[in-house]
């Protein structure tokens, strides 16, 4: 029996999906996943309880995902901080992802979990790996920019979040997703996890959808703003290029365009070869990790 797909939407739960597909949906939707703990308090049960309902919490929200057109998911499963937990809840939560992780992969949804995760790490290591890259000599000083840094996180083969939801009551981010969620929507929610209902997320949805516009409107700004940015770095690069290897003659207008879009191909031929080097370089840490443990 599919985990994610058993049971289906009620008659007033379809009609009110329906309609809330006839406006703007996120593609994208970030969760925090907290509460856990405080609903097995509040149940007077052991706590791995409460962690064992989160799991299947998260399984019935990915069905209403997916009947709401919502095609990728994200999940602050576990962060950095968590492992000062103690040693038993710690062994459990790891054994309890273990077993749920492998059920949800034989879904084939789309779902990306991040553990063992914060998001200033994550921005630290992508500076990082820029570095490596002029180290290396695959790119120039030059190419580091706002854009390649998206490009370096662990995310890059996703969209960035349309919309992110925190349960509990917490009003903040605590380290999760940072730098890809400064032009999503952000919902906090008095309710529990485990207690997440269809209706909470439809809630966050039209909060989603009454905010569409300026968040759109702040998504476009940004990309063009990024782009003005690139291109006016293309030109100081070009130019500096020219004084120092030119023949000391000034291009005309045709020419310095001609130029400038030869320097452009040639800087993005340069990022798309070091980002090949560099999904090489944690292909090869993973297998390397992957052989370490079969041994272990």
């Amino acid at each position: 029996m599919s985990w994610i797909r058993e049971g289906e939407l009620n008659l007033i739960e379809k009609l009110s999906a329906n309609i809330l597909k006839a406006g703007p949906m996120p593609k994208h939707v970030a969760f925090i996943m907290d509460g856990n703990r405080r609903y097995a308090r509040k149940r007077q049960v052991e706590r791995q309880e409460g962690h064992t309902q989160g799991f299947d919490k998260l399984a019935e929200t990915l069905r209403w995902c997916l009947n709401l057109s919502i095609h990728e998911v994200t999940v602050y499963a576990f962060s950095i901080e968590n492992f000062k937990r103690s040693k038993d809840e710690v062994d459990g939560l790891m054994e309890l992802a273990k077993q749920k992780f492998i059920r949800l992969l034989e879904e084939q949804c789309f779902l990306n979990v991040c553990f063992a995760y914060t998001s200033r790490h994550e921005i630290a290591n992508a500076v990082g790996e820029m570095a490596w890259g002029v180290e290396q000599g695959l790119i120039k000083s030059s190419d580091v920019s706002e854009a390649l840094l998206s490009r370096c996180l662990y995310s890059s083969n996703s969209p960035n979040p349309d919309l992110l939801i925190r349960t509990s009551g917490e009003v903040r981010l605590s380290d999760f997703l940072l730098w890809q969620t400064s032009h999503s929507c952000l919902v906090f929610q008095s309710v529990l996890w485990p207690e997440y209902s269809f209706w909470n997320l439809c809630d966050a949805i039209l909060q989603y959808q009454l905010n569409h516009r300026p968040l759109q409107k702040a998504r476009d700004q940004h990309r063009e703003g990024q782009a003005l940015q690139q291109h006016e770095a293309d030109r100081a690069c070009l130019a500096d290029l020219l004084q120092h290897h030119g023949n000391g003659k000034p291009l005309d207008a045709q020419r310095r365009r001609e130029a400038l879009l030869n320097y452009t191909a040639s800087r993005e031929e340069r990022v798309q070869d070091f980002l090949g080097a560099l999904q090489h370089k944690r292909d090869s840490f993973l297998t390397d990790l992957t052989s370490q443990a079969a041994l272990a």
